[in-house]
């Protein structure tokens, strides 16, 4: 074994270049995974300790007992709490002080007359409690809010808003109010908490415009006196508490926000990363295994005069394992060091980009270290482990062979095995996406699909490269049939190096399609159930937002130009003991304004008690017109409500939908979440669109949409997550090039006596670098169209398992512009990957190159 470690070590002194790529393919994979590990430890621990510092003053809370989850949401509904309980709460034994802490949605408009944190994080007002303690906020500029009107914002609004104290401003609550700034605070010690943007406003102020009616709050605050536990003071209140209210200690609320931005967020955001490392060391596992596949084809003779001196297959194979192991640990060693700077490159770009990064050193755990050690070293051995074994394998007689160069084809049992895989990845898709939809079924399919498409790789690539390449016979003349040639020489290595290429490009074609699908979508989600001329809406993508003022729709109505304006506002309950969002609107003008489908019963009639359901929703609980259901309200009232009509789609009309009467005993802080206008016959698109806005300008100036412009902005965030996706993926493209670049320069290594009689034959070295580049070229194109082929299956697959796990009909799109740009990119990056070795060929000294062995 010293033996083979010793011939190892001089082998990787002699020929480091060789090995340049896969170091620098194992380095960037493992530093991007050890950077996710480490910004999430550091994120989740800076989270900790700011919702710790917040709520240190706070030893209990006092809420309801209850939530109301709906579907798609983690986060319930709680029935506010009655303030007239503070007053016994002070009462109990161990308390020193208790407040009422009323919370609710208000967003602030900033000085460019444009909404505050409208896409994405949650906008927040409430009440300013005025005991610095149980406060999460902490005054850090002017004074608290003293009279109406008045407010404090977090100073991270405030200059995002380029607010200052003196400014009045624009609160959307929804309805507008007018407020002045007269204070500027923190969130335990930061500007804000994240992006979400918070006012505070006088009591009186934040029952006005925040609660159904004076009286309520979110919860109760409570501080302990010296002397008295958490756990003690919640066992003092428990026994005063009416029924349905609780009493938990401050730490387990710090827990539950904590968890709430971990749990969701965090975890969320991490496993997106760690989805794209998997994704870049995929394809850095295919970059490493071509190279030890041809260092091991090169190194034939080598092999087998060690055999033939005596070593034993063993020793050979171990040798060439000991050559992937330095390179394992010493690429991984140096990722980690490369994750923990990405780490803290991102600390200090995310404040840049709007999102906070909590302030604090970075947080460095064990398995934040070992784990992308160990995956590192475990891909770079696995990857080497087949070409260790085939080197084990050389015959001593093969020192006898002239040449080294790896001429191995595809086989016949690869064909068989590779068709069959193919057929059974089909078979189990199209049942996981039409006989049975499942999203699991569908991704087993596409894991199958996947390996079918790296089986048939080499069987795929002679007749590729040749298709591919029949152009560059006339266009390149010789040169071009030269590359041709050397790129159909190994279908083997032409497959693999093309692999880690097809892969970055399928999963950049998949989400390209589902992203262009979703948006087909939402166009066709509107197209078909939407039939007014515009729209007043909040944002679609994200938490952001306050809502709409329930009064803007009956406001617009009334303009001349207007037929028929309905507010669509959200509130929620439980059916058969299941939480559900409810549509509160004005039936008549929805069914106006909506396609609805096939409506069985009527709209007119709902009133106070009535309601209406989809037809999918009315089998899923066995109920048809005239039938009875009862709902359960986060008030802790429960009202039966008579089917009155049963309607067929529910795209934007939701699937249960009662009149604003109905709601109104149950409501807490109102507002609609979408205005569908119509107009008048003779009324022109632009006169209706500017009497519209004319009213919204009052109403906080909301944005006003044509049907287009509204499924255009309901689309928006997919370009964001597209963006996201794009910027992660170029690392696993960025992988792949390397794995290109470094196979053609092994490739000119093995080939050198070739090159050499090639240009003492005439051949210049502008078309030597041709050659080169235009092998690297049909390689690349290779990958790019496999990458497209399996990346528009696998959309297509999600597409329609996505569909058929859903209540909502998705429609299959191709994006032919941004595919397109995806197989430009992926040919140029080819081009790219062939500079450098075209380069290293065209110098190669004629006389010594065929001299060369």
């Amino acid at each position: 074994m010293n033996a083979s470690v010793r011939i190892s070590v001089s082998s990787l002194r002699a020929h480091k270049r060789r090995f340049a790529g896969t170091f620098l393919a194992v380095l960037l994979g493992v530093a991007f995974l050890a950077g996710t590990l480490v910004m999430g430890d550091t994120l989740r621990a800076s989270f900790d300790t700011m919702f710790g510092n917040a709520t240190s003053g706070t030893d209990a809370v006092v809420r309801s007992a209850g939530t109301i989850t709906t579907p798609g949401e983690s986060q319930g509904v709680r029935q506010p709490v009655d303030t007239g309980l503070v007053s016994a709460v002070e009462k109990a034994p161990g308390v020193a002080a208790a407040e009422p802490d009323i919370q609710g949605a208000g967003q602030l408009v900033g000085a460019n007359g444009k909404p505050i944190g409208g896409q994405g994080p949650p906008t927040l007002a409430g009440n300013w409690i005025d005991d610095p303690k149980l406060n999460s906020y902490q005054l850090a500029e002017g004074r608290a809010p003293s009279k109406s009107g008045e407010v404090v914002v977090n100073r991270g609004a405030a200059e995002k808003g380029d607010l200052k104290i003196g400014d009045t401003t624009t609160l959307r609550t929804p309805d507008p109010v007018k407020v002045t700034i007269v204070g500027l605070a923190t969130f335990g010690g930061e500007d804000g908490m994240a992006q979400v943007t918070y006012t505070g406003m006088t009591r009186s102020d934040a029952e006005k415009y925040l609660t159904a009616k004076p009286g309520e709050a979110a919860s109760i605050l409570v501080r302990a006196g010296p002397g008295t536990g958490q756990q003690e003071l919640v066992d003092a209140l428990t026994p005063i508490l009416p029924k349905g209210v609780e009493a938990i200690t401050g730490q387990e609320l710090a827990e539950e926000n904590t968890d709430m931005i971990s749990g969701q967020f965090l975890s969320l955001f991490t496993t997106f990363l760690l989805v794209f490392s998997g994704v870049a060391l995929l394809v850095a596992t295919f970059s490493i295994h071509n190279t030890f596949a041809i260092v091991v084809a090169q190194r034939t003779r080598e092999n087998a005069l060690l055999r033939a001196l005596g070593a034993s297959r063993r020793q050979v194979t171990a040798s060439t394992l000991v050559e992937a192991s330095v390179v394992a640990v010493v690429a991984s060693a140096a990722g980690l060091a490369g994750g923990i700077g990405i780490a803290a490159g991102l600390q200090a770009l995310f404040p840049a980009i709007g999102f906070p990064f909590p302030e604090g050193d970075l947080v460095i755990s064990g398995l934040s270290m070992i784990l992308p050690l160990a995956v590192g070293i475990v891909v770079c051995l696995g990857s080497a482990l087949l070409p260790a074994v085939r080197a084990g394998r050389t015959a001593p007689l093969a020192a006898l062979r002239e040449t080294a160069v790896d001429q191995s084809g595809a086989s016949r049992t690869r064909a068989v095995v590779g068709s069959a895989l193919a057929a059974l990845a089909v078979a189990v898709t199209l049942t996981g996406v039409t006989v049975s939809p499942s999203l699991w079924l569908a991704g087993s399919g596409a894991i199958l699909a996947l390996a079918a498409f790296v089986v048939l790789g080499p069987v795929a690539s002679t007749t590729a490269v040749r298709v591919l390449g029949s152009p560059l016979d006339k266009l390149r003349g010789v040169t071009g049939g030269l590359a041709r040639r050397n790129a159909l020489r190994s279908p083997k290595r032409t497959a693999a190096t093309a692999s880690a290429l097809m892969i970055g490009v399928a999963v950049v074609s998949l989400f390209t399609v589902f992203g262009a699908s979703l948006k087909a979508t939402m166009d066709q989600t509107v197209s078909r159930s939407f039939a007014g001329d515009v729209a007043v809406s909040t944002p679609s993508f994200g938490a952001g937002g306050s809502g709409l003022s329930p009064r803007l729709a009956p406001a617009i109505a009334e303009r001349p130009e207007v037929d028929t304006a309905v507010g669509l506002g959200r509130g929620v309950a439980e059916v058969d003991g299941e939480g559900r969002a409810l549509t509160v609107t004005d039936p008549v003008a929805l069914e106006r304004t909506f396609d609805l489908g096939n409506i069985k019963g009527s709209m007119r009639d709902l009133g106070e008690d009535g309601i209406a359901i989809t037809g999918s929703e009315a089998d899923k609980l066995g109920l048809k017109t005239g039938d009875t259901a009862q709902l359960a309200f986060t008030d802790g009232k429960k009202q039966t409500f008579t089917v009155r009509a049963v309607y067929g789609r529910s795209e934007l009309a939701g699937d249960y939908v009662i009149t604003r009467d109905a709601w109104a005993p149950h409501r807490t802080q109102d507002s609609d979440t979408l205005v569908a206008v119509t107009f008048k016959d003779g009324v022109s698109a632009a006169d209706g669109k500017a009497a519209v806005e004319k009213v919204a300008t009052a109403y906080g100036n909301p944005e006003v949409q044509t049907r287009d412009e509204y499924a255009q902005s309901s689309a928006g965030g997919i370009d964001m997550m597209l963006t996201l996706v794009y910027a992660l993926l170029a690392l696993a493209v960025l992988i792949a090039l390397l794995g290109i670049a470094n196979t053609l320069t092994l490739a000119v290594h093995e080939r050198t006596r070739e090159l050499g009689l090639l240009r003492a034959v005439g051949q210049t070295r502008a078309q030597l670098r041709a050659m080169v580049r235009w092998e690297s070229v049909l390689v690349a194109a290779f990958g790019t169209v496999g990458g497209l082929a399996l990346g528009g299956f696998l959309g297509w697959v999600l597409v329609k398992a996505s569909d058929g796990a859903s209540d909502s009909a998705f429609a299959f799109a191709m994006p032919p512009f941004q595919l397109t740009v995806v197989a430009l990119v992926g040919v140029a990056a080819g081009a790219l990957a062939g500079l450098r070795p075209a380069r290293r060929a065209a110098r190669l000294d004629v006389l010594r190159a065929i001299a060369t062995e």
